[in-house]
């Protein structure tokens, strides 16, 4: 049984080496979807999704309006929306106002992925020089679903995942290898608080 079918993670500055470290080790058939904000300037070009989708081995896009989410797949949400995900596992975009100063907000991803997925989520928080995210992370938590950061030790910026830690439990700190792992093979969900 597929306890987490829906890994979201939220990352800022330093986060294209974090996620090089993360994102091309995670195996094919994956069981699960891989959803990524990534903060960037709003008229950023596709250049994060072609990246990835050529060194990972699962296949990766930005997400579109209305896609039903699949799993095995890797989405980024597009440059200037925030990306939502629907009760019925498909995805919306927004142009509403900016959260914590950006659009996309890892806070809007991460609290409309816990009104949709509940427990049977997995929210990660990376490297990043602002608070975004932190608020949704103890959101996914409290809905019964797992929140992980990356170690704010040796992260390219702290601000971030250290904002995660300090808002509330999280139930892992990790090095980028040990969360990579972590969605590979998550852990029983009936042993997974530790922080």
């Amino acid at each position: 049984m597929n306890d987490f079918p829906v890994v979201v993670i939220g990352t800022s500055a330093g986060g294209l080496d974090a996620l090089r470290a993360v994102l091309p080790a995670l195996p094919v058939k994956l069981p699960r979807s891989v959803i990524v904000v990534q903060h960037r300037s709003a008229d950023a070009d596709n250049f994060l999704a072609e990246f990835f989708n050529d060194c990972c081995r699962l296949p990766v896009a930005e997400a579109e309006e209305k896609e039903l989410i699949r799993p095995g797949h890797i989405y980024f949400a597009p440059a200037a929306y925030h990306l939502l995900i629907e009760r019925d596992m498909s995805f919306s975009l927004s142009v509403d106002e900016k959260v914590n100063f950006s659009r996309p907000s890892i806070d809007v991803l991460f609290e409309s992925a816990a009104q949709a997925c509940g427990a049977r989520l997995i929210g990660v928080i990376l490297t990043g020089a602002n608070a975004d995210g932190a608020a949704g992370l103890q959101t996914i938590r409290e809905a019964g679903g797992l929140a992980v950061v990356q170690q704010p030790v040796g992260a390219t910026a702290y601000y971030m995942p250290q904002a995660a830690i300090n808002a509330g439990p999280v139930d892992y700190i990790m090095e980028l290898a040990e969360i990579s792992d972590l969605i590979r093979k998550p852990p029983c969900p009936k042993n997974t608080r530790k922080y």
